[in-house]
């Protein structure tokens, strides 16, 4: 059973550190809303964040502009969302051993199972999702904290 939580949202500078401040706060999500999330894949989750925000940054803002990162979370599953300004689509570069960069949607294509873009009323969404497999037991249990917390506020 998928139970879907609430999706968390923060709105991020379009500047280099970014990145790293994109990747605490989706380890502090996945640390509240989806605890048994496998370590591995949690890794894999903050590559691919590191990977969007990063590509965001440098190619869908100008200087002042914002970010927004919304990660939602389930038992199984992550989808991860980078919103920027500007609506020119990325499109991945054919692999080369020459260049130094330019393959981070190599590596979001390699870690997630599917990827894409959205077009939003100004600018572009840039989105991800990443599953694992959570043993029955496990996907109980979180389902059972879902609903307490949920209760509780």
């Amino acid at each position: 059973m998928r139970t879907s939580l609430v999706p968390t949202t923060t709105t991020l500078p379009g500047t280099p550190r970014a990145a790293a401040a994109a990747r605490a706060y989706t380890r502090r999500a996945v640390a509240r809303h989806a605890p048994a999330m496998p370590m591995d894949r949690i890794d894999d989750l903050c590559l691919v964040v590191s990977e969007l925000v990063t590509n965001a940054i440098r190619y869908g803002t100008e200087p002042g502009d914002k970010l927004a990162l919304k990660v939602v979370l389930s038992a199984d599953r992550a989808r991860i969302e980078v919103h920027d300004p500007v609506r020119r689509r990325p499109r991945p570069r054919p692999e080369s051993c020459d260049r130094t960069s330019g393959r981070g949607l190599l590596v979001v294509a390699a870690l997630a199972e599917s990827w894409g873009t959205d077009d939003r009323p100004l600018g572009k969404i840039v989105w991800a999702e990443l599953a694992w497999a959570t043993p029955p037991n496990q996907a109980i249990a979180q389902r059972d904290a879902a609903l307490t917390r949920s209760h509780q506020r």
